[in-house]
């Protein structure tokens, strides 16, 4: 494994937003590089601290920052939506800044302070073709030939929206693993379950890949929006209910924008023997 860290460990900070939560690790200072073993053994909720992601901030010339993300089974992401929002709020209450610049593998992502505590994030503009999600060959993204009829989205990461009766009722454990891992998507993919619980207002649960039931994703909030959009079941301005509590989410011509609250937790720092041993 290699690590390059303080002698006296590795500083991290605790965050979530909706219950969605993240170890973030600030590298702007120094390099850090995380193996996946030792990713996975910060997730053991146990015998780590425990997340649904984990991401490091980065420094960047032409951005605030470079965020990389990692899922806790130590694999990568190429986005994590709150974890995104957590991160601009502390540098915006960092720098004094209202609004930054975010660079992630999806692109510049631009991030503005909402007002009350709440943090808006431009997640870019869907993907909706079947080949840049991707799916594993050519057909309708609006209607994918899986039991169930649900949609394919990409939004730096792929997305498979499931509009149900009850999201409730569906056994999210037993149904997520299954669909993570359907052929279609080549590099699994989130599984959402949602139902409209008033006009332009979704109840939405999610299975994230690589990590599992989650409270809340903002890149699956995003996908289901977009989904619904695309299916005629509501606007393009719409609020999400999630297990952990609400996000709205706006598809406007220069992206999907994600806004709600965060919580930085608590800081931490990694002690040597345990970076040593995992």
């Amino acid at each position: 494994m290699a690590q390059t860290a303080p002698i006296n460990g590795l500083p991290f900070m605790k965050m979530h937003g909706l219950g969605n939560d993240f170890v973030v690790i600030d590298a702007r200072a120094g390099d850090v590089s995380l193996s996946p073993g030792l990713v996975a053994a910060i997730a053991d909720r146990h015998r780590g601290v425990g997340f649904d992601q984990l991401a490091v901030i980065e420094p960047a010339e032409d951005a605030d920052a470079r965020l990389v993300f990692y899922n806790a089974d130590g694999s990568a992401s190429a986005t994590c939506g709150n974890a995104t929002r957590c991160i601009a709020r502390h540098l915006m209450d960092d720098t004094g800044k209202a609004e930054l610049t975010l660079v992630t593998e999806r692109g510049r992502l631009s991030a503005r302070d909402a007002g009350g505590r709440l943090t808006s994030v431009n997640m870019g503009a869907p993907m909706l073709d079947w080949a840049s999600i991707p799916l594993a060959e050519a057909m309708d993204t609006l209607h994918l030939p899986i039991p169930g009829d649900p949609v394919a989205t990409g939004m730096g990461n792929p997305h498979c929206t499931f509009f149900v009766d009850d999201a409730e009722a569906v056994d999210l454990a037993a149904f997520g693993p299954v669909h993570e891992h359907h052929p279609l998507f080549p590099q699994r993919t989130n599984v959402q379950v949602a139902h409209l619980a008033g006009p332009d207002r979704l109840r939405m649960r999610v299975w994230e890949r690589g990590t599992g039931i989650t409270l809340a994703s903002g890149s699956s909030s995003c996908a289901t929006a977009v989904a619904a959009a695309r299916r005629g079941l509501t606007g393009r301005s719409v609020v999400i209910e999630l297990d952990g509590g609400q996000l709205r989410i706006d598809w406007r011509e220069d992206g999907v924008w994600m806004t709600g609250p965060t919580a930085h937790v608590f800081d931490g720092v990694f002690t040597p023997d345990f970076l040593r041993g995992a």
